[in-house]
């Protein structure tokens, strides 16, 4: 896992923020959720996470998921 950055709900992305992951993360941050974004890599594919429990990620095979964190 590679560390990338942080940001605050509202403000915008970093650059090194994917492009493809940035409408799904405008879409949970539209559903009124706030607190901080977290930026990280694994196995080459970038994940967003919310510590209000949510993540935005692109999966394997491209596709871009934005869902609650799983338990």
């Amino acid at each position: 896992m590679q560390l990338g950055t942080r940001w605050a709900t509202g403000s915008e992305p970093p650059a090194s923020v994917p492009a493809a992951l940035r409408p799904a993360i405008a879409e949970v941050e539209s559903r009124g959720m706030n607190g901080h974004w977290t930026l990280t890599w694994l196995e080459g594919r970038a994940i967003a996470e919310l510590d209000a429990g949510w993540e935005v990620l692109q999966t394997a095979s491209g596709d871009i998921v934005a869902r609650p964190f799983e338990d």
